[in-house]
């Protein structure tokens, strides 16, 4: 049997056209109304100091943390029976950038009702798992924390999965200068939280959900 397609096919049933999500020869300048306009694409689009940072869908290691973590917080909110729930990958309105964090924890109500753009005065605490890549790991480093910093987000988590004795977790908190670690565990020790809701785990734990 041919995998040629029948005579006439393709005329009766066109590829569909590519979405053009940006206007042609515009690299900077957007805005968070631009950002909001765009269509869905199956990308990760974030607006970056003016610029939209397209980023393709994570790594399956890197989505198995990213919900291995999800896993336990989730977990502690509901022992803690806390009005706060964690989800993935959520567009965040942070000052005049548009960023959609790995993980973030949220009032449980805003959730329900079916918010797009959360805004980060809402936001109890981030998490990123940092992907590879030198510009994947500069923005989990040195861009986006002073970003959450700034717009008052309390807590930050970054979870390194490349290196030894992985996955890698740090709690960052929000001090008068920005993010102070307050906690840091690798595999087979013991990373605890107090905020948003008290949990302790082991960071292997991210890696068997």
């Amino acid at each position: 049997m041919s995998s040629q397609p029948i005579e006439g096919w393709l005329v009766a049933h066109p590829p569909p056209m590519r979405t053009l999500l940006f206007p042609v020869g515009q690299v900077t300048g957007y805005t968070l109304d631009d950002w909001l306009k765009l269509p869905e694409a199956g990308e990760r689009i974030e607006l970056i100091d003016g610029s939209l940072v397209i980023s393709p869908v994570p790594a399956a290691l890197h989505a198995l943390c990213a919900g291995g973590l999800r896993a336990v917080l989730a977990a502690a909110a509901k022992a803690a029976k806390s009005d706060l729930v964690v989800v993935e990958t959520v567009n965040l309105s942070v000052g005049e950038d548009g960023l959609t964090p790995d993980i973030a924890v949220l009032p449980r109500d805003l959730v329900m009702d079916r918010t797009v753009v959360f805004q980060a005065a809402d936001v109890a605490a981030v998490a990123e798992v940092v992907s590879p890549g030198l510009g994947d790991r500069r923005r989990d480093y040195e861009i986006q924390p002073p970003k959450y910093a700034k717009a008052g987000i309390e807590v930050f988590i970054r979870v390194e999965i490349e290196g030894a004795d992985i996955p890698q977790v740090e709690v960052l908190e929000l001090g008068p200068d920005g993010y102070e670690t307050v906690s840091q565990a690798k595999a087979g020790e013991t990373l605890t939280l107090t905020k948003p809701f008290p949990v302790s785990f082991d960071p292997a734990e991210l890696f068997e959900a």
